[in-house]
């Protein structure tokens, strides 16, 4: 039997749909028609992608009292268009094009994209995607370029391995970091001509003093004065590179000092063990600080990465469980937040390691690294919460007395024995 429902479909008034490309885009406005009860009014223009022309867009969006605009992810065009938009203080959504998607069958034109966004915006049918403030978009951008930069580093670091590896140089067999200081200043050596294996073995350092043989072994090999010149020009771009890092670095703790809640986020976020200064400062770049975006940690875990779809039809569990797309950034440092868990007698280090017994380490991996993000979500949602670690021993004291006694006759009975059970102090 057909019920009624109090569901009422509740349309946005005044919304704009921008399709955008590099160079231009197309804006859709739809307004209530006042001479017509329950029409709509469309206006479909392009506008150039330039400051000047999105000045005019915002002026126009104004005048026909439009109080969203919603345009989708592309590349990294909606950035100027969103920037401006805000700035005049629209309430500006940015959405995921999956979410979009055009109805098969359809012509598909730029016209006709703006349009159709447009139509779906005003029926609520969208979610937008987090953009961060602008404060925190530019901690972001410091952030992001330094994770770039070191990605650049070590990829620098491999050609000069595969390089002394062409020069019969076994170096990395020997060394666990051939640009340690022993490592830096025998490859300096190298460089300046020197090629006696002995001699070069005897610049070690450290521990490497104990391997002065192996390394002069290691020396004895083909190095060129081509390799020389490479090897030089390798070692002064991954010192720049560092360099950039150094300063990349300052920069953020100048923008963070003056920030008094990003710092005072920051300071919490080092509570927690296996979260550095440097993790944290990513952890707030990338999250943000306000904790509405994210009704609870679920939403977190899930923007993140860490949250592993389930699907199922006819009754049976489809596909890998695998977590899907997510923040790369933050799912890095999340990892590394995990992966650093793991060494530590806390209780998420135990917790890492009671689940990698049972089903591996990658699973332990993302549990862990979403239990990272729960507490991360509280810390931030809650400037008054502070982390306090339970401790490696709580797992085991929550255990219910009778189930372990339960499960220690089973296993005694199992391999034959006849178990009677008496208690401490008992008497005869």
């Amino acid at each position: 039997m057909l019920k009624q429902t109090e569901e009422t479909e509740e349309i946005i008034a005044r919304v704009a749909g921008l399709d955008i490309g590099k160079a231009a885009l197309m804006c859709c406005v739809r307004v209530p028609d006042t001479a017509r009860a329950g029409g709509r009014l469309q206006e479909v223009v392009e506008y150039s992608t330039m400051t000047r022309s999105l000045l005019v867009l915002a002026d126009r969006l104004s005048e026909l009292g439009v109080t969203r605009v919603v345009m989708e992810a592309t590349s990294d065009y909606w950035k100027p268009v969103f920037y401006v938009l805000e700035a005049a203080g629209f309430e500006v959504w940015l959405v995921n094009a999956r979410d979009v998607k055009h109805l098969p069958g359809r012509a598909k034109t730029d016209k006709l994209d703006s349009v159709w966004l447009c139509k779906v915006a005003e029926r609520q049918m969208l979610r937008p995607s987090f953009v961060p403030p602008p404060q925190i978009r530019r901690l972001r951008d410091f952030s992001r370029y330094r994770a770039a930069l070191v990605v650049s580093r070590g990829a620098e670091k491999q050609r000069v391995e595969k390089l002394l590896e062409d020069a019969c140089i076994k170096l990395s067999v020997v060394a666990s970091d051939i640009f340690g200081v022993s490592g830096r200043q025998m490859m300096a050596a190298l460089i300046c001509g020197e090629r006696d294996p002995e001699v070069l073995a005897s610049m070690a350092h450290g521990r490497m003093l104990r391997k002065t043989a192996a390394l002069t072994e290691a020396f004895t090999g083909f190095f060129g004065d081509h390799h020389a010149f490479l090897l030089a020009r390798m070692l002064e771009r991954i010192d720049a590179i560092t360099a950039d890092i150094e300063a990349i670095e300052s920069r953020v703790e100048q923008l963070i000092v003056p920030f008094e809640r990003a710092a005072a986020a920051v300071r919490r976020l080092c509570e927690v063990p296996g979260i550095g200064v440097r993790a944290a400062r990513v952890l707030v770049a990338e999250v943000g600080l306000d904790m509405d975006r994210f009704p609870t940690p679920a939403h977190l875990a899930s923007w993140a990465g860490f949250a592993p779809g389930v699907s199922e039809s006819a009754g049976k569990r489809i596909g890998s469980g695998r977590t899907g797309h997510g923040n790369r950034y933050l799912a890095a440092t999340v990892g590394e937040v995990a992966i650093a868990q793991a060494r530590l007698d806390t209780f998420l280090g135990e917790r890492y390691r009671r689940i990698r017994g049972r089903r591996g380490p990658k699973i332990a991996l993302v549990a862990v690294g979403r239990s990272v993000l729960t507490v991360i979500w509280h810390l931030l949602a809650d400037p008054d919460a502070h982390f306090v670690d339970l401790g490696s021993g709580f797992h085991a004291s929550r255990i219910d007395r009778d189930r372990r006694v339960r499960n220690h006759r089973h296993q005694l009975e199992v391999l034959g024995f006849k178990v009677t059970l008496e208690p401490l102090g008992a008497t005869a």
